[in-house]
């Protein structure tokens, strides 16, 4: 039981790290929180835990190993960087629009609430360093929770670090949805302009990667 415990726990903080950090689903969270307020969180969530639940999937069918395949990880770049730089110009493209302020809940001016949601999918699956990730850090707790059985794996495994990633989304989306209606409509632009030239950069850092991996493929 307590063994149990100590294992949560340490990868609760694990998560953690990896949730707080600077990624694509952060820029994402931020930029449709300042469109579309605290609801943009649980929707980029929504999309990202779907993600997760696949490769939970591939966990239990044993492909740690074949994900760990620098073949993999180049096609992963390539194709996540080209989507991270096509999400990354949509945010800085509506930043130029006329009107680019929406108000909470409404679709108007952005992306849907399914188009939210794939984009928390896209930007998950678009980055190869959460593939890493997972292949190594995520593959070794899902080991040690699945001698605990499926309960384990599904509740503090699984859908403790999906909470994880409910909470910190939320918290950006609502933080960014609150200031929108305090900020000058330069600085509105701007934020939205920063998340896009952030999604963009990275996207780029992953397509050369991708390629440099590729390049080498036997």
């Amino acid at each position: 039981m307590w063994e149990l415990v100590a294992v949560s726990v340490t990868w609760w903080l694990v998560s953690l790290t990896g949730v707080m950090a600077p990624g694509p689903v952060s820029a994402v969270a931020v930029g449709e929180g300042a469109r579309r307020g605290l609801v943009a969180g649980p929707l980029v969530t929504a999309g990202h835990a779907g993600a997760e639940l696949v490769m939970v999937g591939l966990l239990a069918a044993g492909f740690d190993r074949t994900l760990r395949e620098p073949a993999v990880t180049g096609v992963v770049g390539v194709l996540g960087g080209i989507v991270l730089v096509w999400m990354g110009w949509g945010l800085i493209r509506s930043a130029r629009s006329r009107s680019p302020e929406i108000n909470p809940g409404r679709p108007v001016a952005g992306l849907g609430t399914a188009g939210i949601v794939w984009a928390g999918v896209l930007a998950t699956v678009g980055n190869p360093y959460w593939l890493l990730w997972w292949a190594t850090v995520g593959a070794s707790y899902y080991l040690l929770f699945s001698r605990y059985g499926p309960g384990a794996v599904i509740g503090l495994f699984f859908l403790g670090h999906i909470a994880l990633d409910l909470i910190w989304t939320t918290l950006l989306a609502a933080a960014a949805g609150a200031g929108r209606g305090r900020f000058p409509e330069t600085a509105y632009r701007l934020l939205l302009v920063g998340c896009g030239l952030f999604l963009v950069g990275l996207g780029g850092l992953f397509l050369s990667n991708g390629l440099r991996h590729v390049a080498r493929w036997p």
